[in-house]
């Protein structure tokens, strides 16, 4: 099959990661795959170097950006489209709510047979202002016309999806955002060496956040849940992996009140370097206020360490009270604090609660088998246009 995907820029981000991962996956399988992309990077770091090596082809679109700007999106839509009539793909993927509004518009335009879209996480949801929702979600309503197929990566984006009229149930599939299951596994000496570096003794426990420092991403309701944590149980020690815009403001409460000693800001690192320092963990913690399903929560399970996040979109899918770690509703200051004091108090808890969590992801978030599904899936929707395609799957 000939299959474009399309994404607004190539941050580092679960949903970036997921396309990178898929593109690599489908040419590895013999497809002849294109990865189209703006050109915009960010403090969250880049992709790019992993999409060069990714085995796809390659094409940047100046005019895509994340920003709302009409000129430069019609531009942009234009150039879409003029790249899928010279590609002439069997399917077009796309991700993000920039390209995919304008590129499953293009994609119709340009007579594209399969027009698939995956959800990572609504483009409309709980952090935004009403009338920035109602715009989002009837842009959505509008590009679910030239949308075949929807993906999403938790059960909870299909059901959110469907209640705000997107489109009917039986137009969307899951399938679980892959993961490198193979690169994240326990490490003893990494675990040694990585807290060495940070500066924790044996006895600390370590509480670990990936995630960029932007708002919505929770570090604001992390900092007054470890307060009081600390007051319970000094033996609390918190990492934060990911930069961003509010970095500066983070370290700034953290001098204010005195709590710097109790918190090491990594900043971004390596994608090669994560599973290294994810075995310095012995709890994950996702406080995230929106997020289709959280990446680096299977990331920490892979390596058996137990997680707590708020009960919030697809986080139940993954983090299950009492056997892969602990959920605490959205926004409950004091329930992160228990959970994290309550984890921190009980070895053998955090162990069984890591073990369970290894078994739970090793196969259900495997990207090869993210790869497959969505190879079976665009077969089976060019099958259903028996004039469509130039193989038909």
């Amino acid at each position: 099959m000939r299959i474009c995907h399309v994404i607004t820029r190539l941050i580092i981000g679960g949903a970036q990661e997921n396309t990178v991962l898929t593109c690599r996956g489908l040419t590895e399988r013999g497809h002849e795959v294109t990865l189209i992309s703006g050109p915009e990077t960010g403090p969250e770091g880049s992709l790019w170097d992993k999409a060069e090596v990714a085995g796809c082809a390659l094409v940047r679109v100046n005019s895509l950006r994340r920003a709302v700007r009409p000129i430069s999106d019609w531009r942009a839509a234009r150039e879409l489209r003029r790249l899928f009539l010279q590609l002439q793909p069997d399917v077009v993927h796309t991700h993000s709510s920039k390209a995919g509004i304008l590129g499953r518009w293009a994609a119709a335009m340009a007579g594209v047979p399969v027009v698939v879209h995956t959800i990572h996480g609504m483009s409309f949801n709980r952090t935004q202002g009403r009338l920035t929702q109602l715009v989002y979600r009837g842009l959505e309503r509008s590009a679910a016309r030239y949308t075949t197929s929807f993906v999403a990566v938790a059960d909870a984006m299909v059901n959110q999806a469907v209640a705000a009229g997107i489109a009917p149930r039986q137009q969307f599939v899951t399938i679980r955002s892959g993961v490198e299951t193979e690169r994240f596994t326990p490490d003893a000496n990494a675990r040694r060496h990585c807290r060495k570096e940070w500066g924790v003794r044996d006895d600390n426990v370590v509480v670990g956040t990936i995630a960029r420092l932007f708002p919505n991403k929770g570090h604001a309701e992390i900092l007054l849940a470890l307060a009081s944590a600390i007051v319970r149980q000094p033996k609390l020690r918190f990492v934060w992996i990911g930069d961003g815009t509010l970095r500066h403001q983070f370290e700034k409460w953290l001098k204010d009140g005195e709590l710097g000693e109790f918190v090491r800001m990594v900043g971004l690192v390596p994608t090669e370097k994560v599973p290294y320092c994810i075995n310095g963990f012995d709890v994950m913690l996702h406080a995230s206020r929106w997020e289709g399903l959280p990446r680096a929560v299977v990331q920490g399970l892979l390596s058996e360490v137990p997680a707590v996040s708020f009960d919030n979109d697809g986080a139940p899918e993954v983090v299950r009270t009492g056997e892969t770690g602990i959920l605490v509703p959205l926004g409950d200051i004091n329930g992160l604090s228990d959970a994290l004091v309550r984890l921190a108090g009980d070895a053998e808890l955090r162990r069984d609660m890591g073990r369970r969590g290894r078994e739970l992801c090793r196969k259900e978030f495997d990207w090869h088998n993210m790869v497959e599904q969505l190879e079976q899936l665009y077969g089976r929707l060019l099958a259903s246009k028996p004039s469509a395609g130039s193989s038909g799957g």
